[in-house]
């Protein structure tokens, strides 16, 4: 693999919530590649097991700054997104990439992509699970026909094939995602429905590119059904109230309370963990 540009600052984004058997797995995936980043930062929303623990434990394998946070309250994914992505901007960095924390995607696939600077050419690289050439692992027939029906209802609504509309590996250009008006989209696990049906209406430059995806030792936290119903709803809401979708507030919460504590980075030293308030909505 080539090197990065030295002017470039690419921040690895990693969300997590309960995945201490999988966190050390993804932390190493960037083990070799390490020149392509600046920074990595681990997310935990007020997980109940030692996954910061586990993330912490890992962080000294790379050669690279890893610091590892956990969310004031309950956020949810999509307050994790929202913590982040305010962090990048705020320290300047150039992209966010977006690898969730349980060991299902592979940093590998986004690479090439980095490496021939296609980043460079779009405001965001989006791995999809099912275009040709991807690969699912441990994945339900059931699940796979589910996800291809709403990503063709997605797509007649956007007026835009769209492959995916949320893996777990994502790359985003921060100037790009300033200019959005993400703060107001849910903090669920339906926030990437926000952000893609947002970016396609805001004329994004977006290319998708396929990966492998797999499910050995995790734990879907998903409920298929409720799931199904807020995404039609959520679906509706984009076809016939658009502007309320694109610039209404879709949370209770005020941009300033999308914050996190320090526990480690890698020059410092971890905090005594805390317990959570209540049950966060989890990544995956």
């Amino acid at each position: 693999m080539g090197t990065k540009s030295n002017c470039e600052g690419i921040l690895v984004f990693i969300p997590a919530y309960n995945c201490a058997p999988q966190i050390g797995r993804t932390l190493l995936q960037l083990k070799g590649h390490e020149e392509f980043f600046r920074e990595v930062i681990v997310v935990d929303n007020r997980s109940t097991d030692n996954t910061a623990d586990a993330a912490i434990a890992a962080a000294p394998q790379l050669d690279l700054p890893v610091r590892v946070v956990r969310n004031w309250d309950n956020l949810g994914l999509g307050g994790s997104h929202k913590s982040a992505f305010a962090y990048a901007a705020r320290q300047g960095y150039d992209y966010i990439v977006v690898l969730h924390g349980d060991d299902q995607g592979s940093i590998r696939e986004l690479l090439p992509h980095i490496e021939r600077g296609e980043h460079r050419t779009v405001d965001c690289l989006l791995g999809a699970r099912f275009m040709p050439g991807s690969k699912l692992e441990g994945y339900s027939a059931f699940r796979t026909f589910g996800n291809e029906v709403f990503n063709l209802l997605f797509s007649a609504a956007a007026g835009k094939r769209l492959y995916d509309l949320g893996s777990g590996l994502n790359m985003y250009r921060v100037d790009a995602v300033r200019n959005l008006r993400y703060q107001g989209f849910a903090d669920n696990l339906t926030f990437n429905y926000y952000m893609i049906l947002a970016t396609v209406w805001r004329r994004w430059k977006i290319r998708f590119f396929p990966i492998s995806w797999r499910e050995d030792d995790q734990v879907s936290n998903v409920k298929l059904t409720r799931q199904s119903m807020q995404v039609l709803k959520l679906l509706a809401t984009f076809v016939f109230r658009r502007k309320y979708f694109l610039e209404g507030q879709h949370t209770v919460r005020a941009p300033e309370d999308y914050r996190f504590d320090a526990i480690y980075n890698s020059a410092g030293s971890m905090r005594p963990p805390t317990q959570p308030s209540r049950q966060p909505d989890v990544p995956r």
